[in-house]
């Protein structure tokens, strides 16, 4: 595999695949990587002709500067793991070279509803923090597939509508949510977990699968979500931030069964803020 850190050297090397006519399959990623990831990196190397993975810790997307100073730094062992899964190409850059005028957003998407309700209604600014670093990345390496995944469920919404306004020539490819035996979504933030709240944490996908059950057993959207979210509250290690149904495209509230609705909750455990969704068909 080889690394870049400095964007002039990767495009000149990816330079002459695009030339070609080569498929070039992306992962960004901000580091400590875990299998979800690694399932991405298999995926586009199955699909692509060559893939490229970022590992970069975007500070403009975090709005808890304490947050952003917690994230785990595995780069040794992130480019190991990239090597077992025989990665091509990982981009690794400074935050200055990203953001060689700083790191002032001046482009900014409107995104209206999308990404002001939920996550965006709890991490203000977090939504245009990410887009910003997404359409650098994806203008740096002109990917042809974008690999994400399901588990950031608003996030793969909005980089869909991102792409979309910014006529951006990349297809995004959301692949499924890749769990533990017991049903926790992988996350990064999972090691901050002691065993204890690692035990608690498990009751997020418990909890989805519960209003899950409850809506396909023809219970009505309102009492399903409450379900779920009755589930979380009787343990007083959860702090729940957000427990909701939505319609599956807009992430507004289902007016109709007949929609396709998607159940997605936040919550913290030990001070760890975690966030699941489910599809709920």
């Amino acid at each position: 595999m080889l690394i870049f850190t400095q964007i002039a050297a990767l495009q000149k090397h990816l330079k002459p695949y695009i030339k070609q006519g080569k498929t070039i399959g992306f992962v960004p990623t901000m580091g400590a990587l875990h299998r979800g990831h690694i399932f991405l990196i298999q995926k586009s190397i199955k699909e692509a002709d060559l893939t490229v993975c970022s590992i970069f810790v975007n500070p403009t997307q975090f709005n808890d500067p304490a947050d952003f100073d917690k994230y785990p730094s595995t780069v040794p062992a992130d480019v190991e793991k990239l090597n077992k899964a025989k990665c091509d190409i990982l981009f690794l850059p400074s935050v200055k070279e990203m953001y060689p005028d700083g790191t002032q957003n001046k482009r900014k998407v409107d995104f209206g509803f999308l990404a002001q309700t939920l996550e965006g209604e709890h991490r203000p600014g977090h939504f245009d923090g990410m887009a910003q670093v997404v359409e650098r990345l994806l203008r740096i390496v002109k990917p042809h597939l974008l690999y994400m995944g399901l588990k950031d469920y608003q996030q793969q919404l909005i980089v869909g509508k991102l792409i979309a306004k910014r006529k951006l020539r990349v297809k995004l490819m959301a692949l499924k949510t890749v769990r533990e035996r017991d049903g926790l979504a992988l996350s990064s933030r999972n090691v901050r977990l002691n065993v204890e709240q690692r035990k608690v944490a498990v009751q997020l996908s418990k909890a989805l699968r519960r209003s899950k059950y409850y809506l396909k057993t023809g219970t009505e959207i309102a009492s399903a979500q409450l379900s779920g979210r009755k589930k979380l509250e009787k343990n007083k290690e959860i702090e729940i931030e957000y427990f909701e149904i939505r319609n599956a495209n807009t992430l507004a509230v289902p007016k109709s069964r007949k929609e396709k609705m998607v159940a997605l909750v936040a919550a913290k455990v030990g001070g760890v803020r975690l966030i699941d969704n489910m599809r709920m068909w």
